[in-house]
């Protein structure tokens, strides 16, 4: 798909300075740019850059206008927002279809498939499916009875919904993804483990993304649930009865267990673990590897975990390094020569 400047620059709400009729075709950065490409600049590091682009145009804040010696320019207080504007724009066309159903498809005489759909080959759906208008089902998807997948939702290949998932609009479920699979509960029964029943599901808000081999596990009574606007990345673990608030959006290789609520606004640091049965407050920054513990009541930042040891001395060692504080001020004291 092709774009003239002026149309992104209402796209976008940027500052057009320039020739508007600028016919824009793709999106490269800085260094690889060529003739029909929009490039941006997001991270100061790369400015010097801007003086020997072969972009048609630049995304760029105000800040960098006077390094840029690109005439075309789309000046705004958020590059990054509007080069992934553009670049979801330019690339839509990727993402259209033809309605319609493979032959090899396997389909219940039960479920509801909308005329607007694209079911691909080899897509299993079970009994009361109901599939809304515009929705992609990649080859080898599997989508269990009483689903609903909602408005413009785009499952990839090899997706897998359990039974009785529900989805809202524009979601995206990358390959490998598994939505709705058993929660991890057991009872012990004298060394041996004896299987608690997954009866609840999985309830996904509108413009959900989760990457390629993320699992979702089913709720064990009530229902896990994933609020709009919510992004995880690949190789995340939500266990069952989790509830994540609106755009929250959690990095690769997070493990969350079992019933915690996490709040809206919230970022997730990759390689996380966070414990189970906790209440993680709206807008909680949480940098990556960060082992969560405890719930966490007040916006903000928060890093940390420890090498393993023995519980009891990790313990004792928590407790110090919360007196390390203390300690320090009364030996500057004591430095000083006071009592």
């Amino acid at each position: 798909m092709q774009a003239t400047l002026s149309e992104l620059a209402e796209i976008t709400g940027a500052r057009l300075e320039g020739d508007g009729s600028t016919i824009i075709s793709g999106v490269s950065t800085l260094s690889d740019a060529q003739q029909g490409d929009i490039a941006f600049l997001t991270n100061r590091r790369y400015r010097l850059q801007l003086q020997h682009t072969h972009a048609s145009a630049v995304i760029l804040h105000d800040d960098f206008v006077a390094d840029c010696h690109v005439v075309n320019r789309l000046v705004t207080d958020n590059p990054y927002l509007a080069y992934a504007l553009i670049a979801s724009y330019l690339a839509s066309e990727q993402t259209q279809f033809s309605a319609g159903i493979h032959p090899n498809a396997i389909i219940a005489a039960s479920a509801y498939i909308s005329t607007a759909a694209r079911i691909e080959a080899n897509v299993v759906i079970g009994e009361n499916v109901v599939i809304d208008d515009g929705v992609f089902i990649g080859a080898g998807s599997v989508i269990g009875k009483d689903c609903t997948l909602g408005t413009d939702t785009r499952l990839c290949a090899n997706v897998t919904l359990y039974d009785d998932i529900s989805t809202g609009k524009r979601c995206l479920f990358q390959s490998g993804s598994v939505i709705g699979g058993d929660g991890f509960g057991f009872a012990s029964d004298n060394g041996r483990w004896v299987k608690i029943p997954q009866t609840g599901g999985v309830r996904i808000g509108n413009d959900v993304e989760i990457g390629v081999n993320t699992a979702v596990d089913r709720g064990a009574i009530n229902d896990t649930i994933i609020e709009d606007g919510v992004k995880l990345d690949n190789l995340i673990q939500v266990a069952h009865n989790v509830h994540i608030g609106a755009n929250t959006a959690i990095a690769g290789s997070t493990a969350i267990a079992g019933s915690t609520s996490i709040g809206s606004g919230c970022t997730i640091g990759g390689c996380s673990g966070i414990i189970g049965h906790l209440e993680i407050a709206d807008n909680v920054h949480i940098s990556a590897m960060t082992i969560v513990t405890k719930s966490i009541s007040s916006p903000g930042q928060y890093t940390g975990n420890m090498p393993a040891m023995p519980h009891c001395d990790w313990s004792k060692n928590m407790v110090r390094l919360r007196q390390l504080d203390d300690i320090a001020r009364r030996l500057k004291q004591l430095e000083n020569g006071k009592t």
